[in-house]
C-alpha cells in the first residue's frame, strides 16, 4: 500500500514539474534555424508590391503566422503588414520544422526572396499538392495559365 502511495505521489510530482515547464516554455521565444543577423525589417507589403526588386536579397520580415504545413512543417505563411496578402516562408524538409501550433503567433523570419515560374500544368500540380497537405479543396479550373510565385527561403526564425 505504501508503495502505491509513494508511486502516486511521484507521478503527481512529475506532472506538476512538466506542467510548470510547459507554462515557462509557452512564454519564451522559439528560435528555429540560423541566428537572425539582420536588424532592419522589410515590410511584406513592400515585397509583394515589387517582388522582383527583392529577388535574391536576404530580408527580415515579421508577421502573424496564418498557416503551417501540417505534414512536415516545411513552410509557413505570414500575413502582410497591410492585411492584404501573405508570403510563404519555405525551407527544405527537416531543415527547420515550423510547429503547427504556432498559427496565430507572431514570427520574425530572415531569408532570401526567390521566385518560382510555373507552367499552367505545373501550377495545377503545385496547388493540388498544397491542397492535399492542408486537406482543402482545390478546383484546377481556377488556374488559367502560367504563374509566378514569390517566396522566402527561410534561414532562421523566431516565433513569439
Amino acid at each position: 500500500m505504501k508503495i502505491k502511495i509513494i508511486f502516486a505521489a511521484f507521478l503527481l510530482s512529475c506532472g506538476l514539474i512538466i506542467a510548470q515547464t510547459d507554462e515557462v516554455n509557452q512564454n519564451e521565444e522559439m528560435k528555429l534555424g540560423s541566428d537572425i543577423t539582420l536588424t532592419e525589417t522589410t515590410k511584406i507589403s513592400d515585397i509583394l508590391a515589387d517582388p522582383d526588386s527583392y529577388l535574391d536579397q536576404t530580408v527580415l520580415v515579421e508577421g502573424e503566422i496564418l498557416n503551417v504545413c501540417p505534414k512536415m512543417g516545411c513552410w509557413m505563411e505570414l500575413k502582410s503588414d497591410d492585411g492584404e496578402g501573405m508570403i510563404k516562408i519555405k525551407v527544405k524538409d527537416g531543415e527547420i520544422v515550423f510547429p503547427v501550433d504556432a498559427i496565430g503567433e507572431n514570427a520574425v523570419v530572415e531569408g532570401t526572396v526567390y521566385k518560382i515560374e510555373l507552367s499552367q500544368e505545373d501550377a495545377i500540380s503545385y496547388y493540388e499538392h498544397i491542397a492535399d497537405e492542408t486537406g482543402e479543396d482545390f478546383d484546377p479550373s481556377t488556374i488559367t495559365g502560367p504563374m509566378t510565385i514569390y517566396q522566402i527561403k527561410g534561414l532562421g526564425a523566431v516565433i513569439d
